[in-house]
């Protein structure tokens, strides 16, 4: 009789939250759900030398926020600093970054906590692309695309959320893909990096839920292709539904959604829809749907200029 009433009793909590929680989203559909003040957070953004991660930067510039800008290429990354600054940023700090190196990542994350002090918001955006069939991708490639794409988010992960752990503070932002959501031609290593990208910051988030670290916030940004030159010659078959996205949009997108506190953000919104479709339509109906409108096709005037972000 006991077991009955506590299993009754649980039942009707998991409806009430449930109640509870769908009235609130409803309710943020309607109402903007305010946006959180930023001013003073440490952001460190990786890839910050060109594309998107540079349009994160100068918004963030624009909102108050320390910068930690991260990028291979040190000439982009001073160009991005400089433009931080000149956007309102009043502290920006440019730090020359492997991130297909792990001994790399651990080597500079030391170097903001002590010159810097503890990031509060990570922006894991640093990504590659190959571009290619995958027996045409020759492995170091492959390898290079999971080390920056996927494995560098499980270093900067390891080095600065301990720190937003103690604080009680912190933001997770994984810039994964599309193509973390769905297979694509000619991007098989692309879409694996990305595809485990987006199952460990979901991962991650599911761990700070378990272990009610309801301070430490996660944002998941699933894009199509944007316009950064790091798909160059990519094209739609439907720009209507999957338009190649302008940087702009996205990068205006994705710090609204963190400022929202947003787990997941796909750009444009017919991927949520692909997704339902993914999910209830026979395989053989998905295959003829996406070559209907081209998606097997997409790579093929891929050019591989500015394949770094």
């Amino acid at each position: 009789m006991a077991s009955k009433l506590k299993s009754a009793k649980e039942l009707i909590v998991f409806l009430g939250k449930s109640g509870i929680a769908f009235l609130e989203a409803m309710m943020f559909t309607i109402i903007p759900k305010p946006r959180k003040n930023v001013a003073g957070e440490i952001v460190l953004i990786t890839g910050a030398g060109s594309g998107l991660g540079r349009l994160l930067a100068v918004r963030f510039a624009r909102l108050g926020s320390v910068l930690v800008l991260w990028d291979i290429n040190k000439e982009g990354n001073e160009d991005t600093c400089r433009m931080a600054r000149e956007a309102g940023a009043t502290r920006v700090y440019a730090y020359t970054c492997d991130c297909s190196q792990r001994e790399d990542i651990y080597r500079v994350a030391e170097q903001v906590k002590k010159e810097v002090g503890d990031v509060s918001i990570l922006i894991n955006n640093a990504g590659i692309v190959t571009g290619k069939s995958f027996l045409d991708c020759p492995d170091d490639l492959m390898e290079k695309a999971l080390d920056v794409n996927f494995k560098a988010h499980l270093w900067t992960y390891k080095s600065f959320l301990p720190a937003m752990i103690a604080n009680e503070r912190g933001h997770l932002v994984c810039i994964s893909s599309a193509a973390g959501l769905i297979g694509v031609n000619k991007l098989a290593d692309y879409c694996a990096s990305k595809f485990a990208a987006f199952g460990f910051a979901e991962s991650v988030f599911v761990e700070t839920l378990v272990q009610k670290l309801h301070g430490i916030k996660t944002t998941i940004v699933c894009p199509f292709f944007i316009k950064t030159g790091m798909f160059e010659g990519c094209s739609t078959a439907c720009p209507f539904l999957l338009p190649i996205l302008e940087p702009e949009y996205v990068a205006d997108k994705t710090v609204d959604a963190i400022l929202q506190e947003k787990v997941y953000l796909n750009v444009p919104r017919f991927i949520y829809f692909v997704m339902l479709l993914k999910s209830i339509l026979p395989v053989k109906v998905s295959m003829l749907l996406a070559g209907y409108m081209g998606i097997f096709n997409v790579m093929d005037g891929f050019v591989g200029k500015n394949k770094k972000n």
